[in-house]
């Protein structure tokens, strides 16, 4: 059986609302040496959001749609939203 290729990712209530509403379909990160390598030529499933750090903080799970360049950063091109528990 193949293994789920996931992103973890955190996010303000903000971003993650809108994420979740489906009115946002892009996240962006800054092109820098931390984001090239976890980012640059990888291939996810799906992306795991969470709004905070604590065990029962706001989750959802959305579909990885692949990772462009724009305006100078990364952009990460989001699918469906999958799951959202914790809200």
């Amino acid at each position: 059986m193949k293994e789920t290729r996931i992103l973890h990712l955190t996010l303000l209530r903000k971003w993650f609302d809108l994420i979740a509403s489906g009115k946002k379909t892009k996240e962006y990160r800054e092109i820098k040496p931390y984001w090239n390598k976890r980012l640059v030529g990888k291939e996810f499933d799906e992306i795991h959001f969470k709004n905070g750090y604590s065990k029962n903080a706001p989750f959802m799970r959305i579909e990885w749609k692949g990772l462009t360049k724009e305006n100078g950063e990364y952009a990460i091109i989001l699918g469906k939203v999958l799951e959202i528990k914790n809200i």
